[in-house]
């Protein structure tokens, strides 16, 4: 082989692992929920399922606050899990409901409608949207996210969930079902900006077990995302 074919070869191979970084980021997907929906069970159980058996999906339990007042207060509730659904329900112009899934800030699906919602996955992996590559690092209460170059611009978005909770549920629709839920968010807030440079953020380590990166496009799609879990976690 000659030299500047042996140059060729040596920086694919060196470009290669970037590549690939890139192109495995993981689909997001949003399930908006409530304990005290009677039809939210068979979302969450579909989503427990997508944490524990698909390593190429980040799913992410956003619990709303519109079903507090119904006889139930969830206790993993949060305003900005609301505020992001009515994101979505003005763009997608369906409103906001309960149980709803987005792919990847794209597609909006009722979340038990398993065959739609791997459809929509399917979609978004064979048409994944990555405008930069995305690392988040945890330690020592804080974490550390770096944003490669690309092109586009996005907000940065840090997310805080826990693995697994579950809950007796005292009233309301859910009166007497013990409900276990995965990857409960419990904290969700931008921490930066990024416009095609290369960007380095330092946060402290936010509310939740594990922590999550994911950057939002102007027209509110996903275009990158990571995930990590806090140092000397099982």
């Amino acid at each position: 082989m000659r030299s500047w074919q042996l140059l060729i070869l040596g920086s694919f191979v060196a470009l290669s692992p970037h590549i690939a970084e890139a192109a495995d980021r993981p689909i997001v997907v949003e399930l908006f929920t409530s304990q005290g929906c009677s039809s939210c069970p068979p979302a969450n159980a579909f989503l427990n399922e997508l944490s524990k058996q698909r390593a190429d999906v980040l799913p992410l339990a956003f619990h709303v606050t519109y079903w507090d007042y119904l006889g139930w207060k969830d206790p993993f509730s949060l305003q900005t899990a609301t505020e992001r659904q009515a994101r979505y329900g003005q763009r997608f112009g369906d409103g906001s409901y309960t149980p709803e899934i987005v792919v990847d800030g794209e597609t909006g699906l009722v979340g038990s409608y398993r065959d739609g919602v791997n459809s929509a996955i399917a979609k978004a992996r064979a048409n994944l949207r990555t405008a930069a590559d995305v690392s988040i690092i945890a330690r020592e209460g804080k974490v550390s996210i770096d944003v490669g170059p690309g092109k586009g611009a996005a907000k940065v978005l840090l997310i805080g969930f826990d693995r697994e909770h579950i809950t007796s549920v005292g009233r309301g629709e859910n009166r007497g079902r013990t409900m276990p839920e995965s990857n409960v968010v419990r904290s969700f807030r931008p921490v930066g900006d990024w416009h095609g440079a290369a960007v380095h953020i330092d946060q402290q380590f936010p509310d939740g077990e594990e922590v999550a990166v994911i950057l939002e496009a102007p027209d509110g799609r996903i275009i990158g995302a990571a995930r990590a879990r806090r140092a000397g976690a099982s």
